[in-house]
C-alpha cells in the first residue's frame, strides 16, 4: 500500500457506525414525529430528521463512489440500505450521479444562469423546484416510473417531453442503459423498506410527509448552492463552502464540494486536506440565499468534455 493509499485509508468501521447510529436516529424520529400531537412537536422532529437523513444521504454519497468501505460487498450493502432511506435506488442513485459529475455546469446542468440554448422560464422554473424542494421528488417519482412503467421510461415521449422539459433528460438516457433485473430488484427493495418502516414503526401519513418535507427542503437547499455561480468547468465548477462546523460534520463534509470534484475517490473524512483554507471561501448563507434572486444570463462557454482521467476516477 502507498504512502497515498494509507493516508487516505477508507474509514470502514466509522461509516459502519454513523451509519446505524444514522438509521436509528431516523426512524426513531419518523416513529416520534408519527406518535406526537403537537405541532411544534411534530415540527422539531421533522427538522431533526432532516439532518439524520443528511448524514444518511452523505454515506450513501460514499458508497455510490465506492469509498465507504474497502470490502464492496459491505460497501454495497450499506449503499442499498441508505438509498431506501432516500427513498431511491442504489444504483439508481449511482448512475445519476456519475452523470452529475460528467455534465458539471454544461447547458444540460446549469442552473444559475440562463444560456441561449435554453428558455428563461425554464431555468426559472428549475432553479425554483430546486429550492422548494421538488427536485427532492425527482428520485422517488423517476424509481417509480421506471419499476411500474418500463416501457413508458424507455419512450421517446417521457425522454423528450417530460424529462426534457424538467431538466432531466440526460440522466434517463443514462438509465435506460443500465441492467434493468438489478435496477428493480433494488427498487423493489426500497419499496418493501419504506412500507416494513410504516407498519413496524405505524408512521402516519403526517409524520411520514413532515419529515420527507423537511428533509426534502433541507437537502435541496445544499444541492446546488455548492455549484453556484461557479466556473462553467466540470472538475472545478464548485464550492468549498463555509459552514457552521456542527452542520459540516453532520453532513460528513459534503460541503467541502471543490475538493470532492477534483478529487472524487477521496473520503469524507480527508476531503479537508484538499481545501486551502487561508483562501476565502463563500458562505453557504448567502450563496443559498442569492439563488432565490433567479437565474442570471451568461455568455460564458461551456466547459469541455471530462478527460479520461475523470472516468477512471468514477469508475474506480
Amino acid at each position: 500500500m502507498t504512502d497515498r493509499a494509507v493516508a487516505l485509508r477508507i474509514p470502514g468501521g466509522l461509516n459502519i457506525v454513523l451509519a446505524l447510529v444514522a438509521y436509528g436516529a431516523a426512524a426513531w424520529l419518523l416513529w416520534f414525529a408519527s406518535h406526537a400531537s403537537n405541532a411544534w412537536v411534530i415540527a422539531a422532529a421533522a427538522i431533526a430528521f432532516s439532518y439524520a437523513a443528511n448524514t444518511i444521504f452523505s454515506l450513501l454519497h460514499e458508497s455510490v463512489h465506492g469509498i465507504f468501505h474497502p470490502r464492496r460487498s459491505v460497501n454495497d450493502a450499506f449503499g442499498v440500505v441508505s438509498a431506501a432511506f432516500f427513498p431511491t435506488g442504489f444504483l439508481f442513485q449511482r448512475i445519476c450521479h456519475f452523470g452529475h459529475h460528467r455534465r458539471n455546469r454544461t447547458d444540460e446542468e446549469i442552473f444559475d444562469h440562463y444560456v441561449p440554448s435554453k428558455s428563461r422560464f425554464k431555468s426559472w422554473f428549475q432553479l425554483y423546484c430546486l429550492l422548494t424542494g421538488f427536485f427532492w421528488m425527482s428520485a422517488p417519482l423517476g424509481c417509480a416510473i421506471y419499476l411500474c412503467t418500463g416501457p413508458f421510461f424507455h419512450g421517446r415521449f417521457f425522454r423528450e417531453v417530460i424529462a426534457r422539459f424538467y431538466g432531466f433528460e440526460p440522466m434517463v438516457s443514462d438509465l435506460v442503459r443500465a441492467p434493468v433485473a438489478r435496477m428493480r430488484a433494488e427498487l423493489l427493495f426500497t419499496l418493501a423498506f419504506q412500507i416494513g418502516l410504516i407498519v413496524a414503526l405505524d408512521l402516519s401519513f403526517l409524520g411520514w410527509c413532515a419529515c420527507y418535507g423537511a428533509f426534502a427542503l433541507n437537502w435541496c437547499s445544499l444541492q446546488y448552492t455548492d455549484h453556484a455561480w461557479t466556473a462553467r468547468d466540470v472538475r472545478n465548477g464548485a464550492s468549498n463552502l463555509r459552514v457552521n462546523r456542527l452542520v459540516q460534520w453532520i453532513f460528513l463534509n459534503y460541503h467541502h464540494h471543490l475538493a470532492h470534484h477534483r478529487n472524487p475517490t477521496v473520503p469524507w473524512i480527508h476531503l479537508h486536506k484538499f481545501v486551502d483554507f487561508s483562501r476565502p471561501r463563500p458562505s453557504f448563507v448567502r450563496i443559498y440565499l442569492s439563488l432565490w434572486l433567479g437565474p442570471k444570463p451568461t455568455s460564458e462557454p461551456p466547459p469541455r468534455s471530462p478527460d479520461a482521467s475523470l472516468e477512471r476516477e468514477l469508475l474506480g
